[in-house]
């Protein structure tokens, strides 16, 4: 169950996916899960690093929707490059904050993201004046990365899945990915073995900025349009994802290869609830229970190994 425990429910939800609708197996209807969870999956990357040293990031939906506004802006007048560089730098100084504030100060990582989350959300709502902004004809490099396909497969989920290995070569193969992990682990021992550990935990904050910002501008490459009301309750997404792969809250345990089963996961519940046409706001009711649910399960795996 411990280490099995995520994928069991990926083929139970595929099971029962399944004998509910005939839909949705089809190459459409997958491509379409895996289409929508790109956005979710690079948050859920960036909160898996933050998580690992034992933090949380509460401001990545709000980054989110401050990269999709800063792109949006910029791109009109600078072209895609330039406002999609500047769209993950503004992403990578909220992160670099908050890791300051967390690591060199000492504050609760809880309360500095929430006020980061915060500023983000009225940052983008005051650069838009709280308006959705159209990339127009500049954009359409964007919009076509958000549409087109290669090999039968969205530029969004090759990007998806770039970032997923990435991530996954940097945690199991790097000395910064064994050290973000040992922090988790123990941050008094990391601390006493002369690792700059105030160093470590920012980064993993500035990484999930990036990303963050990141997934901001996937969604805005779906409809062309920046909006500060992008990645609202994204954070929550992220969270679950990275919970449901059988990350530790704890820090120190955690793997992309589950944090990716984790966003599927996600995707397919909320597939399956959109081919059922369960409402909206029940949608979240189920969400929540279903975090619920995957920190009982760990909590099982936790009891049952000891």
């Amino acid at each position: 169950m411990h280490r099995y425990g995520t994928v069991a429910i990926l083929v139970a939800l595929l099971i029962v996916a399944t004998s509910m609708s005939d839909v949705f197996l089809t190459e459409r209807n997958l491509i379409n899960v895996l289409r929508q969870s790109a956005g979710t999956s690079l948050m859920a990357v960036g909160m898996l690093f933050v998580i690992l040293t034992r933090g949380i990031d509460l401001s990545v939906g709000s980054i989110a929707a401050l990269g999709s506004i800063v792109c949006a802006i910029l791109i009109q007048q600078y072209g895609a490059g330039l406002s999609i560089g500047a769209a993950l730098a503004a992403g990578g100084a909220c992160g670099l904050v908050s890791g300051v504030l967390i690591a060199f100060l000492k504050l609760p990582p809880f309360v500095t993201t929430l006020a980061m989350m915060t500023v983000a959300r009225g940052l983008s709502l005051i650069v838009s004046a709280g308006q959705p902004i159209q990339m127009g004809d500049a954009g359409m490099l964007i919009v076509d990365f958000g549409s087109l396909s290669f090999a039968g497969i969205p530029y969004p989920v090759w990007l998806m899945a770039v970032v997923f290995v990435i991530a996954g070569i940097v945690l199991t193969f790097t000395r910064f990915g064994r050290l973000v992990k040992a922090i988790g682990s123990n941050i008094e021992a990391v601390r006493l073995s002369g690792i700059p550990v105030a160093f470590y935990t920012t980064s993993v904050y500035v990484i999930s900025g990036v990303l963050a910002a990141a997934a901001g501008i996937v969604s805005t490459s779906r409809t062309g349009i920046g909006s500060a009301n992008i990645g609202v309750g994204a954070e929550l997404d992220a969270i679950a994802a990275v919970v449901i792969g059988g990350a530790s809250l704890m820090g120190g345990r955690g793997g992309v290869f589950n944090t990716f089963i984790g966003v599927i996961v996600l995707g397919i519940i909320a597939n399956m609830m959109n081919l059922a046409r369960v409402p909206g706001y029940h949608q979240q009711v189920f969400m929540g229970c279903i975090i619920i649910g995957a920190m009982l399960l760990q909590y099982a795996s936790n009891w049952f190994r000891r």
